[in-house]
């Protein structure tokens, strides 16, 4: 597998993998400083929308990912969010993305929120996955934690295999196949 260079993955994003697609990296808006995204180096930094769904304990409920209860959390629409203390979110990216039957991604937070104690967990984006990506969002601090929507919060990062993969995610009919919204556990 080779990683892939901005210039590779902005061809694929104008044929459709990622929509909207920023071709530069945005640090700053027309009035404030943002967590940059778009297109870099060696991949894309997406955004998180302005939807999420953080944890509360206020049904005492539990997370059985076999029987997930809607109790688990609260929704939150909102320009920012904050992040209870040692606590977790679920969000979702602004970016749609449809993956090439030969592509893989791997999806790691950005720097900037983990030098806070803000840790981002996506699973790989799978040849031939598409839809808005979930995104999983742990407070690992005692102190609440802030999110910005329609900012950066995690890197793409785009591998390319020589051979097209024999089943792809859309072979198997996987389960998050073209997700919409933030997306809660399925089996």
């Amino acid at each position: 597998m080779t990683l892939l260079a901005d210039e590779h993955i902005e061809k694929l994003a104008k044929e459709g993998m990622i929509e909207p697609f920023e071709k530069n990296q945005i640090k700053q808006s027309s009035t404030k400083k943002v967590v940059s995204y778009g297109l870099s180096s060696y991949g894309y930094d997406l955004r998180v929308a302005d939807e999420f769904k953080v944890f509360t304990n206020v049904y005492n409920t539990i997370i059985d990912p076999k029987n997930f209860s809607e109790d688990s959390f609260v929704e939150i629409k909102a320009p920012t969010c904050i992040i209870p203390p040692n606590s977790f979110a679920l969000a979702r990216s602004v970016e749609y993305f449809r993956i090439p039957r030969n592509i893989l991604t791997i999806c790691i937070g950005k720097s900037t929120y983990a030098r806070c104690g803000i840790i981002v967990n996506v699973t790989p984006f799978e040849p031939e996955w598409e839809g808005y990506v979930t995104l999983e969002i742990s407070n690992t601090t005692p102190l609440p934690a802030k999110v910005y929507a329609n900012e950066g919060l995690a890197q793409v990062l785009f591998f390319e295999a020589k051979t097209e993969c024999l089943v792809s995610y859309a072979d198997r009919k996987g389960k998050y196949m073209k997700q919409r919204g933030i997306t809660i556990p399925r089996l």
